[in-house]
């Protein structure tokens, strides 16, 4: 109906879940002159990478981030103090661990934050966590490739409840310094390959299920307890955006925290990991190795959806009362002129047609 700048739904997109109200509606009062910090959970291979220079060098701000030539890292203080507003890759670097999950990051951060920070008497942080999905298919592949072309994330450190994890928890899938090389086969068929439902696992509260001690509880139970913390987490986050969907992405982060970028993300439109070539049966096992990434990204892009539609909707009708209320006053600025000009009322006793010769 409305003239509408940014995409449209899905046309093929149904609601399958039901959400209230306050699961849909995201505008936080974010006080970046406050106590108030961004935490950013780069999931790998969602994008995280792009949407993490987007925070540090696109947002519009008061006090820029300083970004300087040859240095990883950018300076984002408040526009009050020399204290950081945003906890990310790009801004603290890994100071919780290379790709740190929730597990790790809810228990770190606000000890990295006070060391970072000196004052001795300060109030309480509010912590705003954001995060990247991915279609799981997609996501995997491209971690396969990069794997491939010899990362290795090996000094993460998954602390979870106080520790590490030991070697006969997490065994390695290869040997050697890394995997380089190793087919899509061979990924696959590692049955510790962390990159099997990646994006719950690291949303997920790790230690409901005894971190990564697998015979904690059965398969099965783990596998329901993970799922559904992830859900929950990701509910509670202050924002989430998906990788499909930058432009919606850019929106709600927009709108959600009151900040606007100064470039448009784009959206690079592409099969399966830049061209990946894989037939419906491999297809099909990346899709029960991340079962459980499926289920959740099919819910988090209902939520996602939800959330687009609910703000559209609500700028829509507040757009609607603006421009009643300004054809309103429109109106009545007209009318105003017309009366002003109007001569006193005549004598109602004056003859009619002699008032009407008069003003010819």
């Amino acid at each position: 109906d409305d003239l509408d700048l940014f995409p449209t739904p899905d046309p093929h997109y149904e609601k399958k879940y039901y959400f209230p109200v306050r699961e849909l509606e995201r505008s936080l009062r974010f006080d970046m002159k406050g106590d108030d910090v961004i935490v950013f959970l780069h999931i790998q291979k969602t994008g995280g990478t792009t949407f993490g220079r987007h925070l540090v060098q696109n947002v519009r701000l008061e006090v820029p981030c300083d970004c300087r030539p040859g240095q990883k890292k950018c300076t984002c203080y408040r526009p009050n103090r020399r204290e950081t507003w945003l906890f990310s890759r790009f801004s603290t670097g890994w100071s919780c661990g290379l790709h740190a999950d929730w597990t790790e990051l809810t228990n770190c951060v606000p000890g990295v934050l006070d060391r970072r920070d000196s004052a001795a008497l300060r109030t309480p942080r509010k912590f705003y966590y954001i995060t990247l999905l991915r279609d799981p298919v997609s996501r995997y592949l491209s971690e396969w490739r990069h794997v491939q072309r010899g990362a290795t994330w090996k000094t993460s450190l998954h602390m979870c409840d106080g520790r590490t994890p030991t070697p006969e928890e997490l065994p390695p899938c290869y040997e050697g310094t890394d995997w380089s090389g190793c087919t899509l086969q061979e990924f696959m068929d590692c049955p510790y390959n962390l990159a099997n439902n990646r994006q719950v696992r690291m949303l997920a509260d790790l230690s409901l299920v005894g971190c990564y001690n697998l015979s904690f509880i059965p398969e099965g139970k783990r596998a329901q307890l993970l799922l559904e913390s992830a859900k929950k987490n990701l509910r509670g986050m202050a924002f989430f955006g998906l990788t499909e969907f930058q432009r919606k992405t850019q929106y709600l982060f927009e709108r959600t925290f009151n900040l606007k970028f100064i470039r448009p993300f784009m959206q690079y439109n592409s099969t399966r990991a830049g061209g990946v070539e894989v037939d419906e049966d491999t297809i099909r096992r990346i899709e029960e190795l991340n079962d459980l990434d499926m289920q959740l990204y099919d819910y988090a892009k209902d939520l996602f959806q939800q959330r687009y539609q609910y703000k559209r909707q609500l700028e829509r009708r507040e757009q609607r009362l603006r421009s009643r209320e300004e054809r309103l006053l429109h109106r009545a600025k007209e009318a105003l002129p017309r009366e002003d000009a109007e001569e006193p009322g005549r004598v109602p006793t004056e003859d009619y047609m002699s008032h009407i010769i008069e003003k010819w």
